[in-house]
């Protein structure tokens, strides 16, 4: 981490510590996007609903405001903020089993089938948030943000065309080894080092929702839009436990309230979000190629599944596997 990232964080952290006792009614949650996109979209939509039925502010800060991903999960551990919108794949440095969300085709990529398993999985709802606890975190939900994307400087349909080729993925173990298996280079990167380290040709590619792609004009520095499958990117919503234990039952209802009303309203939010996102893209770059692998092409991508899942339960042991074996249910579920 860049030391003006940590200045940043611990500045921005003080002034918050300042503050804090002579605004009680005053509410802060960080993001990991910007106020436009599509957490920013979920927050603003929670602050809305806290604030029209309470005394409460919730006070927003978007990417970067308060330093990187780890800087507010730090911050929210330590109570300086209430909530935090948080990806599994930073969280799963914290919890192991959250790393779960990137063994690759183990979720479908947009569509109401995956709506239904956010909306009932056991896996999520029942497991998971005990697992959070043990870290003092209260998870509230966890939600898709639409179907991964490799965006790189040369085509990709197969496995061989990774090789040698260094992608950008977050500081997560197993998205790490998901990679690998695709024979990539994988490359952890904080984000905001990743526009400059493709223009100079640091990394070769990155992988990300369409509408972030487009959002953060990651096609200006890479030439190709990869429609793989593998995977939807996912995130999730967590408060400081210790505030939201000491919460009267009216404001615990009342922030639950607020977290269904984003839920469902990104839901509906982001259908179509991945096919505009990427008519925008081409009308800036009509030379961006887009590729939607065939059935056989995914085939090669998908055989590097079962490594990838044997990794996984490496790393976390029976609790892993038992979160696994309950989203695949779930999955099936809402899918047979």
């Amino acid at each position: 981490m860049k030391f003006k990232t940590v200045l940043i964080g611990l500045t921005s952290a003080a002034a918050l510590m300042a503050t804090s006792a002579s605004a009680q009614q005053t509410w802060r949650y960080a993001f990991e996007e910007a106020i436009d996109e599509v957490q920013g979209v979920f927050a603003t939509q929670f602050k809305d609903h806290i604030e029209a039925n309470s005394d409460h502010t919730v006070q927003l800060f978007p990417f970067g405001t308060l330093g990187e991903s780890d800087d507010i999960m730090e911050q929210t551990q330590a109570g300086i903020l209430q909530f935090v919108n948080q990806s599994p794949g930073f969280t799963g440095a914290l919890i192991p089993e959250a790393q779960v969300f990137f063994v690759p085709y183990l979720l479908p990529q947009e569509g109401e089938a995956l709506n239904e398993f956010f909306r009932t999985s056991v896996a999520i709802n029942e497991m998971f948030p005990e697992l959070y606890a043990q870290h003092g975190l209260e998870l509230l939900t966890m939600y898709p943000e639409g179907e991964v994307v490799m965006t790189t400087r040369n085509p990709v349909r197969s496995p061989d065309d990774l090789s040698e080729q260094n992608i950008r993925v977050m500081t997560n173990p197993l998205l790490v080894e998901s990679y690998r298996a695709f024979g990539a280079v994988p490359t952890p990167l904080p984000w905001g080092e990743v526009y400059g380290a493709l223009q100079t040709n640091m990394i070769q590619g990155q992988e990300n929702p369409m509408f972030f792609v487009e959002s953060t004009r990651m096609y200006e520095v890479t030439d190709h839009i990869t429609f793989t499958g593998h995977n939807n990117f996912t995130t999730a919503l967590m408060a400081n436990q210790d505030f939201f234990n000491d919460l009267s039952e009216e404001d615990q209802q009342l922030v639950r309230e607020a977290t269904q009303v984003a839920f469902d309203y990104i839901l509906e939010y982001q259908e179509g979000l991945t096919e505009s996102a990427l008519e925008t893209i081409l009308e800036s770059k009509p030379s961006m190629t887009v590729t939607r692998l065939s059935d056989e092409e995914r085939q090669a991508f998908m055989d590097t599944a079962e490594s990838v899942e044997a990794e996984f339960i490496r790393m976390t042991g029976d609790s892993g596997r038992e979160i696994l074996e309950q989203m695949k249910a779930d999955l099936a579920a809402v899918t047979d």
